[in-house]
Protein backbone atom coordinates (compact mmCIF):
# COMPACT_ATOMS: atom_id res chain seq x y z
CA UNK A 1 0.00 0.00 0.00
CA UNK A 2 1.39 3.43 -0.90
CA UNK A 3 2.32 6.04 1.68
CA UNK A 4 2.46 2.98 4.84
CA UNK A 5 5.45 3.50 6.46
CA UNK A 6 6.64 1.25 9.16
CA UNK A 7 8.79 2.36 12.14
CA UNK A 8 11.25 -0.16 13.52
CA UNK A 9 13.88 -0.89 15.85
CA UNK A 10 16.49 -4.00 16.48
CA UNK A 11 16.25 -3.30 20.02
CA UNK A 12 14.46 -0.83 22.68
CA UNK A 13 15.76 2.24 23.84
CA UNK A 14 16.24 3.53 20.13
CA UNK A 15 14.05 6.55 20.08
CA UNK A 16 11.67 4.85 17.31
CA UNK A 17 8.60 5.66 19.05
CA UNK A 18 9.98 9.57 19.45
CA UNK A 19 10.67 9.56 15.70
CA UNK A 20 7.23 8.19 14.26
CA UNK A 21 5.26 11.10 16.56
CA UNK A 22 7.87 13.50 15.22
CA UNK A 23 7.99 12.31 11.75
CA UNK A 24 4.10 12.47 11.25
CA UNK A 25 3.86 15.90 12.99
CA UNK A 26 6.07 17.14 10.06
CA UNK A 27 4.11 15.60 7.32
CA UNK A 28 0.58 17.31 9.14
CA UNK A 29 2.23 20.58 9.32
CA UNK A 30 2.72 20.26 5.52
CA UNK A 31 -0.89 19.67 5.04
CA UNK A 32 -0.93 15.83 4.82
CA UNK A 33 -4.02 13.87 6.43
CA UNK A 34 -1.93 11.76 9.17
CA UNK A 35 -2.45 8.56 10.77
CA UNK A 36 0.13 7.24 13.43
CA UNK A 37 -0.64 3.26 14.55
CA UNK A 38 0.87 1.86 17.48
CA UNK A 39 1.66 -1.87 17.59
CA UNK A 40 3.13 -2.53 20.56
CA UNK A 41 0.45 -4.49 22.12
CA UNK A 42 1.25 -4.23 25.74
CA UNK A 43 3.60 -1.73 25.87
CA UNK A 44 2.08 1.47 24.02
CA UNK A 45 4.11 4.81 24.79
CA UNK A 46 2.98 6.87 21.37
CA UNK A 47 -0.17 8.06 23.17
CA UNK A 48 2.50 9.23 25.89
CA UNK A 49 4.89 10.79 23.42
CA UNK A 50 1.64 12.77 21.88
CA UNK A 51 0.17 13.12 25.47
CA UNK A 52 -2.90 11.71 24.43
CA UNK A 53 -2.98 8.73 27.30
CA UNK A 54 -6.31 10.23 28.76
CA UNK A 55 -7.81 9.92 25.80
CA UNK A 56 -7.57 6.39 24.45
CA UNK A 57 -10.87 4.68 24.99
CA UNK A 58 -10.59 1.93 22.16
CA UNK A 59 -7.62 0.72 20.34
CA UNK A 60 -6.90 -0.87 17.08
CA UNK A 61 -7.84 -4.73 19.03
CA UNK A 62 -11.40 -3.34 19.30
CA UNK A 63 -11.68 -2.18 15.46
CA UNK A 64 -10.64 -5.50 14.45
CA UNK A 65 -12.24 -7.74 16.86
CA UNK A 66 -15.60 -5.39 16.07
CA UNK A 67 -15.97 -3.84 19.49
CA UNK A 68 -15.98 -0.15 18.34
CA UNK A 69 -16.08 1.41 14.65
CA UNK A 70 -12.72 2.76 12.89
CA UNK A 71 -13.71 6.65 13.94
CA UNK A 72 -14.54 5.81 17.53
CA UNK A 73 -10.56 4.48 17.73
CA UNK A 74 -8.83 7.48 16.26
CA UNK A 75 -8.00 10.04 18.30
CA UNK A 76 -6.92 14.01 16.94
CA UNK A 77 -3.39 15.13 18.01
CA UNK A 78 -4.25 18.88 20.35
CA UNK A 79 -1.56 20.04 18.46
CA UNK A 80 -1.65 19.38 15.30
CA UNK A 81 -4.66 19.48 13.21
CA UNK A 82 -4.60 16.71 10.64
CA UNK A 83 -2.25 14.15 12.94
CA UNK A 84 -4.24 11.51 14.45
CA UNK A 85 -3.75 8.47 16.89
CA UNK A 86 -5.05 4.64 16.74
CA UNK A 87 -3.66 3.07 19.99
CA UNK A 88 -2.17 -0.22 20.61
CA UNK A 89 -3.93 -2.68 22.84
CA UNK A 90 -2.55 -1.74 26.73
CA UNK A 91 -3.21 -5.60 27.12
CA UNK A 92 -1.10 -7.85 25.27
CA UNK A 93 -3.52 -10.55 25.21
CA UNK A 94 -6.73 -8.65 24.69
CA UNK A 95 -7.25 -10.31 20.98
CA UNK A 96 -5.21 -11.02 17.70
CA UNK A 97 -4.88 -9.34 14.72
CA UNK A 98 -3.93 -11.42 11.47
CA UNK A 99 -2.30 -10.03 8.21
CA UNK A 100 -5.86 -10.17 6.67
CA UNK A 101 -7.28 -7.87 9.24
CA UNK A 102 -4.50 -5.74 8.68
CA UNK A 103 -4.97 -5.31 4.97
CA UNK A 104 -8.53 -4.67 5.33
CA UNK A 105 -8.07 -1.94 7.94
CA UNK A 106 -5.01 -0.06 6.00
CA UNK A 107 -7.29 -0.19 2.52
CA UNK A 108 -9.97 1.30 4.55
CA UNK A 109 -7.43 3.77 6.28
CA UNK A 110 -5.65 4.87 2.94
CA UNK A 111 -8.94 6.35 1.94
CA UNK A 112 -9.08 8.67 4.20
CA UNK A 113 -5.61 9.43 4.96
CA UNK A 114 -2.28 10.63 3.02
CA UNK A 115 0.35 8.75 5.56
CA UNK A 116 -0.09 6.00 7.82
CA UNK A 117 2.96 5.60 10.30
CA UNK A 118 2.64 2.17 12.17
CA UNK A 119 5.38 2.46 15.32
CA UNK A 120 6.00 -1.14 15.59
CA UNK A 121 7.10 -3.09 18.67
CA UNK A 122 11.28 -3.41 18.76
CA UNK A 123 12.81 -5.92 17.36
CA UNK A 124 11.45 -9.07 14.92
CA UNK A 125 8.51 -10.71 15.61
CA UNK A 126 4.50 -10.45 15.05
CA UNK A 127 4.01 -6.88 15.08
CA UNK A 128 6.65 -6.08 12.54
CA UNK A 129 5.32 -8.95 10.77
CA UNK A 130 1.95 -7.44 10.44
CA UNK A 131 3.38 -3.85 9.60
CA UNK A 132 5.17 -5.36 6.93
CA UNK A 133 2.27 -7.32 5.43
CA UNK A 134 1.01 -3.39 4.88
CA UNK A 135 4.36 -1.25 4.46
CA UNK A 136 5.53 -0.15 1.60
CA UNK A 137 8.50 2.24 3.47
CA UNK A 138 10.60 0.94 6.01
CA UNK A 139 12.68 3.31 8.48
CA UNK A 140 14.81 1.75 11.44
CA UNK A 141 15.88 3.63 14.10
CA UNK A 142 19.26 2.25 15.65
CA UNK A 143 21.79 4.06 17.49
CA UNK A 144 25.65 4.10 17.60
CA UNK A 145 26.29 1.24 19.63
CA UNK A 146 27.42 -2.03 17.91
CA UNK A 147 24.81 -4.26 20.03
CA UNK A 148 22.39 -2.18 18.21
CA UNK A 149 23.54 -1.71 14.63
CA UNK A 150 23.80 -5.68 14.51
CA UNK A 151 20.38 -5.92 15.63
CA UNK A 152 19.38 -3.43 12.85
CA UNK A 153 21.20 -4.77 10.63
CA UNK A 154 18.91 -8.40 11.07
CA UNK A 155 15.83 -5.99 11.01
CA UNK A 156 17.00 -5.10 7.69
CA UNK A 157 17.50 -8.83 6.44
CA UNK A 158 14.24 -9.64 7.94
CA UNK A 159 12.18 -7.05 6.52
CA UNK A 160 14.06 -7.54 3.10
CA UNK A 161 12.69 -11.07 3.70
CA UNK A 162 8.92 -9.69 4.04
CA UNK A 163 9.17 -8.23 0.94
CA UNK A 164 10.04 -4.34 2.41
CA UNK A 165 12.22 -3.28 -0.27
CA UNK A 166 11.99 0.74 0.17
CA UNK A 167 14.44 0.86 3.21
CA UNK A 168 16.23 3.47 4.92
CA UNK A 169 17.88 4.22 8.66
CA UNK A 170 18.11 7.01 11.01
CA UNK A 171 20.94 7.13 13.73
CA UNK A 172 19.75 8.50 16.76
CA UNK A 173 20.95 9.92 20.09
CA UNK A 174 24.60 10.72 18.59
CA UNK A 175 26.87 12.54 20.87
CA UNK A 176 29.96 13.88 18.66
CA UNK A 177 32.66 14.25 21.06
CA UNK A 178 32.46 10.01 21.67
CA UNK A 179 32.40 9.54 18.05
CA UNK A 180 35.06 12.13 16.86
CA UNK A 181 37.36 10.53 19.92
CA UNK A 182 36.45 7.11 18.28
CA UNK A 183 34.69 5.69 21.59
CA UNK A 184 31.60 4.78 19.50
CA UNK A 185 31.11 3.81 15.72
CA UNK A 186 30.96 6.41 13.66
CA UNK A 187 29.03 6.86 10.28
CA UNK A 188 31.58 5.54 8.04
CA UNK A 189 31.43 2.25 10.36
CA UNK A 190 27.88 1.99 10.48
CA UNK A 191 27.29 2.34 6.76
CA UNK A 192 29.84 -0.42 6.62
CA UNK A 193 27.23 -2.65 8.39
CA UNK A 194 24.03 -1.59 7.67
CA UNK A 195 22.87 -2.03 3.40
CA UNK A 196 20.01 0.96 3.28
CA UNK A 197 20.60 4.18 2.28
CA UNK A 198 20.80 6.84 5.38
CA UNK A 199 17.81 9.15 6.02
CA UNK A 200 19.45 11.12 8.75
CA UNK A 201 21.11 11.06 11.77
CA UNK A 202 20.07 13.08 15.25
CA UNK A 203 21.93 14.33 17.88
CA UNK A 204 21.56 13.29 21.94
CA UNK A 205 19.84 16.78 23.10
CA UNK A 206 18.37 16.92 26.00
CA UNK A 207 15.16 18.94 24.66
CA UNK A 208 13.94 15.99 22.92
CA UNK A 209 13.77 14.11 26.50
CA UNK A 210 11.64 17.27 27.71
CA UNK A 211 9.53 17.40 25.20
CA UNK A 212 9.17 13.71 24.88
CA UNK A 213 7.77 14.06 28.81
CA UNK A 214 5.27 16.53 28.65
CA UNK A 215 3.40 14.80 25.17
CA UNK A 216 4.75 17.48 22.82
CA UNK A 217 6.47 16.52 19.41
CA UNK A 218 9.84 18.40 19.76
CA UNK A 219 9.09 19.71 16.04
CA UNK A 220 6.22 21.73 16.91
CA UNK A 221 8.57 24.57 18.28
CA UNK A 222 9.45 26.50 14.75
CA UNK A 223 12.62 27.21 13.21
CA UNK A 224 15.12 24.98 15.52
CA UNK A 225 17.85 22.88 14.29
CA UNK A 226 15.85 19.71 15.04
CA UNK A 227 12.67 20.82 13.20
CA UNK A 228 15.12 21.87 10.00
CA UNK A 229 16.80 17.98 10.50
CA UNK A 230 13.42 16.39 10.59
CA UNK A 231 12.10 17.55 7.36
CA UNK A 232 15.25 17.02 5.71
CA UNK A 233 15.05 13.22 7.06
CA UNK A 234 11.39 13.11 5.87
CA UNK A 235 12.48 14.38 2.73
CA UNK A 236 14.80 11.41 1.95
CA UNK A 237 12.58 8.92 3.36
CA UNK A 238 9.46 9.85 1.02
Amino acid sequence: MDKVILVASGKGGTGKTFFASNAGAILAERGNRVLLIDMDMGLRNLDISLGLENKVIYDIVDVVTGVCKIKQAIIKDRHFNSLYLMSASQKRDKGEINKENMKELCEKLCTKFDYIIIDCPPGIGKGLNLAASVANKGVIITVPEYAAIRDADMLDRTLIEMGVLDRSYIVNKINMELMAGGLIPNLDQISQILRPKIAGTIQYDNNIHIATNNGLPIVSKKGTYIEKNFNNMIDRII
